[in-house]
């Protein structure tokens, strides 16, 4: 009778026999259907052409050649494959393979966006919103930028909607607002989720609702969105539909003050100069305030330029301070008669060399 071994070996070769077989089908699979692309790229097939012009781009199962990708998309192109269009579009506009060309870029990217192509509509509503490589047009904006959002398209109900918040180029419609905002929220979007959260708790487009209000500005915080996470902390530091709570507030202005959010550093100034759930400390402030200061916030710079007068956390300096203040003031009129004030007390070369410093400045980038 068979020992124990031997079944061992039976069963471990038809483990192989079964294996093999496997993979020879498969591979025969895989045969058959490049065979078939083969035969149906030489029947024209669109989405065939299409597909080996991937191929070739991406160096996915042939060597990578941008001469051969570009070939074969635009063989689909030309048969009205909008993949394909929109793929034209972005190589002609990087310049990748070919010379750039900002023309072509266009031709088929209309060709695509004519054919349903969401991205491609959403690409040229932001050309025409902008201005850039075609005459703006808010009509023709809009007009594309809804067509991508109402396909769905995350990206393009978030700018649509913000088109219709903010104005630029077109009425402001707050109804349409929230509608477009929400729609892109309700996908994850992080920038309309914090928009929305702005809406609700100011109430613009919809019945104020700080809970509301607290709910979207947390979703997108919790995506890392900067402006949202300087909302939420603004939300605890004044109890507005979450509890009161400073720490909570401190954590959020951190968060966003890490990614350069100009306003979450003012507020961490704020915070420090005031002793607001941390040890009060003009030194911290004084830092704060310059982080957002030399970003452009114009209320760190009023600050700053008061502390650097008084020498508070930092060696007085009254040139810096009337810099500081005459860069504030550029934002808010109000703030002149403080500049005016300070002016008392310098001399006229002083403030010709604060006012020329001030001309002067450029505000640090967003890294």
């Amino acid at each position: 009778m068979p020992d124990f071994f031997y079944y061992v070996t039976v069963v471990g070769w038809l483990v192989v026999v079964v294996a093999l077989s496997w993979l020879f089908r498969r591979r025969s699979q895989e045969q058959y259907i490049e065979k078939m692309g083969r035969i149906l790229v030489k029947l024209g097939d669109p989405q065939a052409q299409y597909g080996l012009g991937v191929q070739y781009q991406t160096g996915q199962g042939r060597p990578p050649n941008g001469q051969e990708a570009l070939k074969w998309f635009r063989k689909a192109a030309e048969q009205g494959h909008a993949e394909a269009q929109f793929a034209l579009a972005r190589i002609y506009h990087g310049g990748k393979g070919v010379e750039r060309d900002d023309q072509k870029a266009l031709h088929w990217l209309h060709k695509a966006a004519e054919q349903g192509h969401a991205v491609a509509q959403l690409n040229l509503g932001r050309l025409y919103h902008g201005g850039r490589a075609l005459p703006q047009d808010q009509d023709a904006a809009v007009r594309w930028l809804r067509r991508a959002a109402e396909q769905g398209l995350a990206t393009a109900q978030f700018e649509l909607g913000a088109l219709y918040l903010e104005g630029k180029g077109i009425p402001p419609d707050d109804q349409e607002a929230v509608k477009w905002h929400r729609k892109a929220a309700e996908q994850g979007d992080a920038k309309a989720q914090c928009n929305l959260g702005l809406m609700y708790h100011g109430g613009k487009g919809v019945a104020q609702d700080y809970q509301e209000a607290a709910k979207w500005s947390r979703l997108a915080a919790e995506q890392g969105d900067a402006k949202a996470q300087n909302t939420l902390g603004l939300m605890y530091k004044n109890g507005h539909g979450v509890p009161q709570d400073q720490q909570e507030a401190l954590q959020w202005y951190r968060q966003a003050a890490a990614q350069n959010d100009a306003t979450a550093q003012f507020n961490l100034g704020v915070s420090y100069e005031k002793g607001d759930g941390v040890v009060q400390d003009d030194q911290k402030a004084v830092w704060w305030y310059r982080q957002a200061a030399e970003r452009g916030e114009p209320m760190a710079q009023f600050n700053l330029g008061v502390m650097v007068a008084k020498g508070r956390g930092t060696p007085q300096d009254i040139v810096q301070a009337y810099v500081w203040m005459t860069l504030a003031a550029a934002h808010d009129p109000r703030l002149a008669k403080f500049c005016a004030t300070l002016a008392k007390q310098m001399t006229p070369a002083q403030i010709a060399q604060a006012r020329n410093q001030a001309q002067g400045w450029k505000p640090v980038g967003p890294d």
